[in-house]
């Protein structure tokens, strides 16, 4: 996509990636972008961070149809993660910045990824400043969102803030800000964003929105370095940020299952309808039709995960395995749990699941539900009255 000013003297630079699929196990099913910005002061001119190598060309396309790269003074480095810096060479051999901007871990990692550069860096603390004329740089460290090296930048005099990896969502759009794309396809692209990479820094990230609240900073416009230009709905995201941080939870279960024969669904379906007529909204998921980043966007605001599989060979399904492994590496925390499964002979798939979701710390309820072969009518029923009590369970918590 070609450059494009998004506030006066501000270009987005970037690069869209249309067909990407996979980001470290989420699946990105509308692609993702890369964005890049140069803000133009009155005396200096900087670009905020690079694309990823595979799109170097059309990130030094944008520049060049901006401006001589050669004009731009500072290179910042909000976040060393390679789909932002992946470009980092290429643009300093090209751009021969004064100096780089970045925080002490950034240097460190820019160093061992990419080895040593011709070019100073200058190691920024928060609330340290930068003038470039007109416009006034303010940095602030975000550690571990989600990386070490991670930092926003603010500037007052736009009342814009360049937030790095935060507020973003993975989607390849022609569009660029918020009020250009549909609302509520957004807000699902926010959700599973944040799902499946931030559950786990949401203590560090709550601190960050605290800190950033407390300055008294005002934001008119957010850009981050994924997805769209939040310039309407700046309150919106914020908002959502803080419900997500404090692992707000709805009246809802999740079932996760995986089936041989046919016995773990038929049990999975009868404790969706006890979930139900127990008061919670409920979603069924088999781990093999559906993928672990879908599973886990609904699992971020649930208040009860259900997982079922049968026993394959002394064990589980491995897609089953898949799940939880992945959902357990995100830390989402306070949940009531409950494991079901078939089994023919020795059955100690769920004895593994009660395991491993008791390792999350969830409140799991009874002992699980196991059924031989093929399920009873009265095993239906039982796998109905299990899904109820979970349902109680949840309804009687204060989650």
């Amino acid at each position: 996509m070609n450059a494009r000013e998004v506030l006066k003297n501000v270009w987005w630079v970037g690069a869209v990636d249309w067909d990407i699929n996979d980001f470290h196990g989420y699946w990105l099913h509308e692609g993702t972008t890369y964005n890049a910005y140069i803000v133009k002061g009155s005396e200096k001119t900087v670009l905020f961070d690079t694309v990823k190598k595979t799109h170097t060309k059309e990130l030094i396309n944008n520049i060049k149809s901006v401006m001589n790269p050669e004009d731009i003074d500072i290179l910042v480095i909000s976040h060393v993660e390679p789909d932002h810096s992946g470009s980092y060479r290429a643009i300093v051999d090209l751009i021969k910045p004064e100096k780089i901007i970045t925080t002490k871990a950034g240097a460190m990692e820019l160093e061992k990824y990419y080895g040593k550069v011709d070019v100073p860096f200058q190691i920024i603390k928060t609330m340290d400043t930068e003038s470039i004329g007109d416009m006034t740089l303010t940095f602030i460290e975000t550690r571990m969102v989600h990386w070490p090296d991670s930092m926003f930048t603010y500037i007052p005099e736009i009342k814009s803030l360049i937030s790095q990896d935060g507020f973003g969502e993975h989607w390849a759009t022609s569009e660029r800000f918020d009020d250009e794309v549909d609302y509520n396809k957004l807000m699902e692209h926010c959700k599973k964003y944040y799902a499946n990479i931030l559950p786990l820094y949401s203590p560090m990230i709550a601190k960050t929105l605290k800190s950033v609240v407390d300055m008294g900073i005002e934001i008119d416009v957010i850009l981050p370095d994924h997805g769209i230009i939040w310039r309407k709905y700046v309150k919106d995201i914020l908002a959502k940020y803080t419900e997500w941080t404090s692992m707000a939870k709805s009246d809802k279960a999740v079932v996760i299952y995986d089936t041989m024969w046919g016995t773990t669904y038929e049990v999975a379906e009868r404790i969706a309808a006890g979930l139900t007529d127990g008061g919670l909204s409920c979603k069924v998921y088999k781990t093999t039709a559906h993928h672990r980043s879908d599973i886990a966007t609904e699992c971020l605001d649930a208040k009860a995960i259900v997982v079922g599989s049968p026993t394959l060979n002394n064990g589980i399904m491995p897609s089953v395995a898949d799940v939880l492994c992945y959902i357990k590496g995100l830390k989402m925390t306070g949940k009531v749990a409950g494991a079901f499964g078939g089994y023919g002979w020795s059955g100690e798939s769920v004895k593994i699941l009660r395991e491993s979701l008791e390792e999350m710390k969830y409140d799991f309820v009874g002992e699980g539900l196991k059924i031989m072969y093929k399920a009873s009518e009265d095993e239906l029923q039982k796998a109905y009255e299990y899904g109820k009590e979970i349902a109680e369970k949840v309804m009687n918590n204060a989650l």
